[in-house]
């Protein structure tokens, strides 16, 4: 199996590269945001490669880094998601971004990707969810917290505050994201009005 290339940029199609080696052209197949990142042709570039085989093709996927290969194969534990699928969520969110809205149960990030509808994106998030935080650096409060929201357990001024937020126009995430900072320094039993305040300045920042 290849698990990695490096050679020159010979040329690019659609949603793929020709990677030379020593002559011999790789076609290797990236996502939209990996391909944007390659040199232009006739540079030296390396990828971290996957390889398919099946009785009728081999195909080799690039990406740019482990975790981006990493997040790939995750993607595809999930029914209805292929290769197709996987690299379309890639090309609008890298690893990062991915693990984040995961974790946090963003689905309107994940339904961004072509081929994702709202349904499929609920269920990335309901089966990743476990896994995602260990991709990036997330804030365990901010998780606890949005599980919290989703399943109508979290405090009522909590959820008050977050409501607020979202009303004036934040995304969930992102109001859930500063509500938490705001808890961290006001304590569990901060009233709603408190903790707006401080949201609202942690978003200022």
């Amino acid at each position: 199996m290849i698990g990695k290339l490096k050679g020159l940029v010979d040329s690019y199609g659609e949603d793929f590269v020709i990677l030379d080696v020593n002559g011999v052209g790789y076609v290797v197949h990236c996502s939209a945001r990996t391909l944007q990142r390659l040199p232009p042709p006739g540079e030296a570039t390396d990828l971290a490669i996957e390889t398919h085989v099946r009785e009728d093709m081999i195909r080799l996927y690039g990406f740019r880094s482990d975790a981006e290969r990493e997040w790939f194969r995750l993607l595809q534990t999930v029914q209805g998601v292929g290769t197709r699928v996987a690299l379309g969520v890639l090309s609008v969110l890298e690893p990062g971004a991915l693990a984040s809205a995961i974790a946090t149960g963003d689905k309107g990030a994940i339904a961004r990707a072509p081929g994702v509808g709202p349904r499929l994106a609920a269920r990335l998030v309901a089966e990743l969810k476990d896994k995602a935080p260990a991709f990036a650096p997330i804030d365990p409060a901010l998780i606890a917290l949005t599980g919290a929201v989703e399943d109508r357990t979290a405090p009522q001024p909590v959820a008050d505050a977050i409501s607020a937020l979202v009303n004036l126009g934040y995304p969930q995430v992102q109001a859930s994201a500063a509500i938490a900072a705001a808890l961290r320094s006001a304590g569990e039993g901060a009233e709603a009005k408190v903790l707006i305040r401080l949201g609202l300045k942690e978003l200022a920042r």
